[in-house]
């Protein structure tokens, strides 16, 4: 299994009305470093014949994080079957290595001309193991 991990630093613009880091915020950081992780691994021509969509979200909001936290994010891909895999993300408070979220993420490959589910190839499944 593939691990690829960023770091973040809470910015204001990521605070909700209770000060603490907005639940859409981490939606974003999921999608971000999912982006992030394909771009990295995939050639430019699977770059350029397929796509991913989300098809299901699940996330766990253990413990809040707050502005000038210094956030790792690490993710990995825990399964693929057919045209589905499922991502997994989570979020650490660097300061004190504490799970802060943990989100599975299904997605579907998708063929970029047909706009049609396509079976993930081996070459792609191999990319994340």
């Amino acid at each position: 299994m593939q691990i690829y991990e960023s770091i973040l630093t809470v910015a204001q613009d990521d605070l909700d009305e209770l000060s603490h880091v907005n639940n859409v915020r981490y939606v974003q950081w999921v999608n971000d470093i999912a982006k992030a992780h394909w771009i990295l691994k995939a050639t430019p021509e699977q770059l350029q014949k397929y796509f991913w969509v989300v098809i299901k979200h699940s996330i766990q909001y253990k413990s809040p994080a707050f502005l000038n936290d210094v956030l790792k994010l690490k993710t990995y891909v825990s399964h693929s079957e057919g045209v589905t895999s499922t991502r997994v993300v989570e979020i650490y408070n660097i300061d004190n290595n504490k799970l802060l979220v943990r989100s599975e993420t299904g997605f579907c490959l998708i063929d970029g001309k047909t706009e049609r589910p396509s079976r993930i190839p081996d070459e792609i499944i191999n990319l994340f193991n």
